[in-house]
């Protein structure tokens, strides 16, 4: 699994950085054990790690722990207020694991951090900025 050195070489890098993970959970159709790997990874490797649960809302901020998802049903996720939280809380590498089948505002502005867009699945589709890395 060449993404699971990447990431891991990734997290590593970023240990003095202000680092947060996001997690889309607008489908209860997402790969469940592979985000839940990938949060256990930043949990280990930087527990200083904050995690947000998002949707359409942000459904929580909170220290990373793997065993708190809680996913939903709906398929609706609007990327814009993680983004504006991440700025906000001047966090200085964002990770979002997501299919990136959101929205964003088109007002957002640029943003002054690190991001990467973790895809899982099969299909890597383009990402507005940041890099995106597959999962799977």
């Amino acid at each position: 699994m060449k993404w699971h050195k990447r990431i891991l070489s990734m997290i590593q890098e970023r240990q003095d950085k202000k680092v947060a993970l996001a997690v889309d959970t607008s489908s209860n159709d997402a790969p469940t054990i592979l985000i839940n790997n990938i949060v256990k990874l930043f949990e280990t490797v930087k527990p200083d790690t904050i995690l947000v649960q998002a949707d359409f809302k942000i459904r929580s901020i909170s220290p990373i722990k793997s065993d708190t998802i809680k996913w939903y049903s709906h398929g609706k996720s609007s990327y814009t207020l993680v983004l504006e939280w991440a700025k906000e809380e001047q966090i200085d590498t964002l990770f979002y694991i997501t299919d990136v089948t959101g929205f964003f505002s088109e007002d957002l502005e640029k943003l002054d951090y690190e991001m990467f867009w973790l895809v899982p699945g099969v299909f890597l589709p383009r990402v507005p900025f940041g890099k995106a890395i597959k999962v799977a």
